[in-house]
């Protein structure tokens, strides 16, 4: 196998695009493992440095993939950003200690449209209508926006959905709380099927025995009903449970199976994929109360936390992230390799509730990074682009890779975009947190360095710019081909 050293040394070509007139800036690729994936693009007004870890800060990318805005985070939310949605000219991002809602109808230029500072890690968000939605997974004092913390071994401690109404967005109100048990590291919107209320999927884990809220074994979802026009009823109608087996008991460096860290739901397939930190799931949503487990596969090899997941357009295949480190380590060095920290990508074969998720291969970034930036898979969205499976994901401090699974077994990066590492001298955490791809540009939410707005021109991508959502959460997979 190319080591990562191998692969960083391949240089970048170009493309002519004869039919449409045009000459575009693309790169080599190939599947990690394998001559011509992407290398750094040398810094301007340097020497050929393009094989080189970026010095702190520093900015590189192929050709086709550039920076077009950022916006450093403002006090009071300068803690760690968080997830991203999407509305109409607007952007939301989640920060643990509330929300930012950008106007970004100028990307080149987005501006602040209001700040609401609500403590309360992750908030992660999503949007409907009129209604936002942010996770509580720390114990607070009570379900205000004025909480402070507090132990979760207290009874009368606070953790679940926040609900907002957004219909001012420069004066958003908060408007309804629900507690869930253990809280909601996640969520997943998922329309009702008469649209008179949407369903929250909410995702926890890590019970305790001293923890009275969040008791072992904890293997459901929670499952809140939020009538559209009536949202302060807001509340818990089912905790199915996924795993009454028990669920996968974990081995040394991978996690067992005590609940789902994110789940992405289909909704016009009816379907949803769990990644439930020993599990991957596959899962029937037709009746939005009671998902009914189809598939479920693991990983004993080289996947350590199952993190999130993505379809395809067509269903037929389903992308598994490793957040192997929680996030927080070096795991994009040569030590650790090309294979664990990545993505696997499933086939989804069969029908109906004889599917099964066949495992076809790995994808991780094909660039070392230094041992003091924390890097691993992490949140990304499918780039709408017809007749191939090409996505963009946030590696943290990896950067951005914008990569194609239209070949399940031989994924190709065809872009990328990156920071330098924070400090030379010891691990600091940062990097991008999400990066979707919304309305012709991808959005990237860094924990550390604020909001960023890039521009992707890629001949491989250009029909991408035909699709235009109305709204996007992106863990509610939209199927492109019906707007």
């Amino acid at each position: 196998m190319t080591s990562f050293r191998t692969l960083r040394a391949r240089r970048l070509t170009t493309v002519s695009l004869a039919a449409a007139g045009l000459l575009l800036a693309s790169v080599a690729t190939a599947t990690p493992g394998s001559a011509g994936v992407p290398a750094r693009s040398a810094p301007s007004g340097t020497a050929d440095t393009a094989n080189a870890i970026p010095g702190v800060d520093e900015i590189v990318s192929s050709p086709n993939l550039r920076q077009i805005a950022n916006l450093p985070k403002q006090a009071p939310l300068d803690a760690t950003n968080s997830d991203l949605a999407f509305q109409g000219r607007y952007a939301f991002a989640g920060n643990y200690n509330g929300f930012v809602i950008y106007d970004i109808s100028r990307p080149t230029a987005p501006t602040v449209v209001s700040q609401v500072y609500c403590p309360g890690s992750q908030n992660d968000i999503s949007v409907h209508g009129d209604l936002l939605f942010l996770s509580t997974d720390s114990s607070r004092s009570d379900d205000s926006c004025n909480s402070t913390s507090a132990p979760a071994t207290e009874k009368a401690s606070w953790e679940g959905i926040k609900v907002f109404d957004i219909s001012d967005k420069a004066h958003p109100r908060y408007v309804k709380a629900v507690e869930t048990a253990c809280g909601s590291h996640t969520h997943t919107l998922v329309p009702g099927k008469d649209r008179k209320a949407v369903y929250l999927y909410v995702s926890s884990y890590s019970p305790r025995a001293e923890f009275p809220d969040c008791q072992p074994p904890h293997d459901s979802v929670s499952i809140v009903k939020v009538p559209v026009q009536s949202p302060t009823d807001a509340a818990v109608v089912a905790t199915p449970n996924l795993f009454p087996d028990g669920g996968y008991e974990g081995r040394p460096g991978g996690s067992a199976t005590t609940g789902c860290h994110d789940i992405t739901a289909y909704p016009e397939k009816n379907l949803a994929a769990g990644a439930c930190m020993g599990d991957g799931v596959l899962m029937d949503i037709s009746d939005r109360e009671a998902p009914r487990l189809i598939n479920r596969v693991r990983d004993t090899v080289n996947f350590a936390f199952w993190h999130s997941a993505t379809f395809n357009n067509a269903g037929t295949k389903v992308v598994f992230t490793d957040e192997l480190g929680g996030g927080s380590a070096a795991t994009c060095n040569e030590a650790v390799g090309p294979e664990r920290g990545a993505n696997a990508i499933y086939d989804i074969t069969g029908r109906g509730d004889a599917r099964t998720m066949v495992f076809r291969s790995y994808y991780k970034i094909p660039r070392m990074n230094a041992d003091t930036e924390n890097c691993v898979a992490h949140n990304g969205s499918l780039i709408p682009v017809l007749g191939r499976d090409i996505m963009v994901q946030a590696w943290y401090q990896g950067g951005i890779s914008v990569w194609d699974f239209t070949d399940s077994a031989n994924p190709q990066e065809i872009a990328f975009w990156e920071r330098g590492p924070i400090s030379t001298d010891r691990l600091v955490g940062g990097g991008s947190w999400s990066a979707y791809y919304y309305n012709g540009y991808i959005y990237s939410n860094d924990m550390a360095k604020g909001f960023d707005v890039l521009k992707l021109t890629d001949w491989r991508t250009w029909t991408a710019n035909l699709v235009r959502y109305r709204e996007l959460n992106v863990q509610t997979q939209p199927s492109y081909l019906s707007w």
